[in-house]
């Protein structure tokens, strides 16, 4: 039967703490005077009478006494050092200037580096004691109903790694007990630290570390290269070992690590090249002091913009957006974390021209990031119309308006999917950006035409980029869902591709084209490779500590309609060229005229306000030639037209 152990006191440690402080002193003078009592004893009570008043006073500042005595750790003896020190240099200040009675100088130099020693190795030791006694007692205590803890590992062999093993290992009642550190090095294989053996990263390594028993690698280290990262959580999920990082320090409760706070690697960190990332002074020249409006600022994209641009001072950033509650629940966390941003929520839908107006006419904003959009594949293919009203009209809405309010530049987020698109959404997209690349082009040539000084164009910028992980709406969310239910993960078909990118990195990505763009151009960015969703399905569900068609089944549903299998960034017809950044180029598509544009789009959007679904795609199509629809429902359109 075990007993609980009481804690002492903290005023019976600040006595033990005294007591054994005199004993040593004791002894340093019998040390020093080959035990000559007569020598030892002559002004012995005057001497432990300024021992005791100061050093209580030394305890009682840096509260020596007040840590539970069970759980000494480096910290606590660097305390107890520190204090020791300090009471010897007292001691000799003393001996030199301030003479005791008639004893003369016994606070000598020797008695005091020898009740240096004597007192901090007792003083010490006597704790490390009672910790080892308590370690052993609890140990023996658990041998009825012992806890099976899991075997776990610690990436990296610095500070922080050490750090990490520590706290895990103390914490009571825990269900994990660290075995082992892990370190890039193969210097270091073999040797030991804090008492525990060192292994390199190799398979071999890892594969030992399973047929030990580990279970789990704690990731210490954030500073971690995306290759090395990938290979290593690679290799740990091939022999079933689960991969966690330790959360901020900030995030830790109370100041303190629970196992229950270690956090699964997000996909997000695995993507298979470094972020792209830019420094362009231009950016924050461009910005400062701007009134910048956000369309779709409740949306992932756009928020993320909202966030990136505050950093540059604007004077003023307007969110736009009609979906009340998502722009409700944004705008509070702006205020919260940005207490000094200037940010105005205006409630609007970007296909209501009045609405518009009395935007531009309101804020006059000078630069316009445009980011709203309905973006669902499957639902647009289902309401063609309202993806044309809100895809097109709305961008043709915003437009006119940022020309007939001198806005300086007008920077619009569109899709990979507009490239030879397959479905509608595609398509709208795509129709956008035609719009608004001959619009710029009219209004040069018209100003140049007219006017020798012509007076500033609005420029347009067109950013295309593939799906963001973590967006609303896209793949990792959904399969961590689905995870958490006990699964099926749904896939559509087992050879489909996509081109990913985090949402912040996506959002810088606009912010430099907005820079660097002078109108008309198409921004296209290296997306690394493509990555297989059923491999990335696979992937989220062993960072879940599950296994694939075991634990977790996958299943393949079928492409959906206007689904295609790939991305592409660029048309077949289409080239690029460099800009000064080899991850940024831009794409030399097909310029149209104006005056045709305008008239088909304004016939596409008459039609959508009917809401004909088949003449709608129909004029899409006409519009956009490349547009081959996957869905069945639009295959005559494809064929004979209507």
């Amino acid at each position: 039967m075990a007993y609980k152990i009481r804690i002492l006191p903290r005023w019976l440690v600040f006595l033990l703490d005294l007591f054994l402080v005199c004993c040593c002193l004791f002894l340093s003078r019998m040390l020093k005077l080959n035990f000559d009592w007569p020598k030892v004893d002559a002004g012995l009570r005057l001497m432990m009478l300024v021992v005791l008043v100061f050093n209580s006073a030394l305890f009682y500042v840096f509260k020596s006494y007040a840590g539970i005595i069970r759980y000494t750790n480096l910290e606590d003896a660097q305390r107890l050092v520190m204090v020791n020190a300090i009471a010897s240099f007292f001691y000799l200040v003393l001996n030199t200037f301030v003479p005791l009675f008639h004893y003369g100088s016994f606070f000598t130099l020797q008695i005091v580096t020898i009740n240096f020693l004597i007192t901090t190795f007792v003083i010490i030791s006597y704790r490390l004691a009672v910790r080892y006694c308590f370690n052993f007692y609890k140990s023996l205590s658990q041998g009825e109903n012992k806890i099976q803890k899991k075997r776990a590992v610690v990436y990296d062999t610095s500070a922080d790694g050490q750090h990490i093993q520590k706290v895990l290992n103390s914490v009571p009642n825990g269900d994990m007990q660290v075995v082992a550190f892990l370190d890039d090095s193969f210097k270091t294989t073999g040797k030991l630290l804090e008492n525990l053996p060192i292994y390199n990263t190799s398979e071999t390594s890892i594969a030992k570390l399973r047929n030990d028993g580990v279970e789990l690698l704690i990731l210490a280290n954030k500073q971690i290269s995306k290759e090395k990262l990938n290979t290593l959580v690679d290799t740990c999920l091939a022999y079933g070992i689960r991969i966690q990082q330790v959360p901020a320090m900030r995030d830790w409760l109370n100041g303190k690590l629970d196992t229950q706070q270690l956090q699964d690697i997000n996909i997000e960190d695995l993507l298979e090249r470094e972020v792209i990332k830019i420094h362009n002074e231009a950016i924050y020249t461009q910005l400062k002091g701007k009134k910048i409006l956000v369309t779709g600022a409740a949306g992932s994209i756009g928020s993320e913009l909202v966030r990136q641009l505050i950093q540059y001072r604007p004077s003023l950033i307007i969110l736009c957006d009609k979906a009340e509650t998502p722009m409700h629940e944004f705008h509070l966390e702006i205020q919260d974390r940005y207490k000094n941003a200037n940010v105005k929520a205006y409630l609007g839908d970007i296909t209501d021209r009045q609405r518009m107006e009395h935007l531009f006419e309101v804020y006059a904003p000078q630069i316009v990031f445009h980011a709203a959009a309905y973006k669902h594949v499957p639902l647009m293919e289902d309401n063609p119309s309202v993806a044309v009203l809100n895809n097109v009209l709305g961008t043709k809405i915003l437009a006119e308006l940022a020309v007939a309010n001198d806005v300086e530049k007008f920077v619009m987020v569109s899709t990979d999917k507009a490239v030879n698109p397959t479905n509608v959404m595609g398509a709208s997209k795509r129709v956008a950006e035609i719009f608004t690349q001959s619009y710029f082009k009219h209004l040069t040539t018209q100003a140049g035409d007219h006017d020798a000084h012509p007076h500033p164009t609005t420029k347009f910028v067109t950013t295309r980029f593939g799906n963001v992980l973590g967006s609303n709406g896209s793949v990792i969310p959904r399969f961590k869902k689905q995870i958490e239910k006990g699964g099926p993960v749904t896939v559509t078909h087992p050879e489909i591709t996509r081109f990913f990118m985090t949402i912040p990195e996506a959002c810088l990505l606009v912010i430099e084209a907005g820079a660097m763009g002078q109108g008309g151009e198409i921004f296209v960015f290296d997306m690394g490779k493509a990555v297989k969703i059923v491999d990335l399905a696979r992937k989220v569900i062993k960072l879940a500590g599950k296994e694939p068609d075991v634990d977790i089944k996958i299943v393949f549903t079928g492409l959906r309609p206007g689904e295609k299998l790939y991305e592409e960034l660029l048309a077949t017809n289409e080239n690029s060229r460099p800009t000064y950044h080899d991850k940024i180029l831009i794409a030399d598509v097909h310029q149209y005229d104006f005056d045709i544009v305008d008239k088909k789009v304004e016939r596409l959007i008459k039609c959508a306000r009917q809401h004909y679904t088949l003449e709608t795609v129909h004029l899409m199509k006409d519009l956009v030639p490349e547009f081959v629809s996957n869905n069945a429902t639009y295959e005559k359109v494809n064929i004979q037209g209507l």
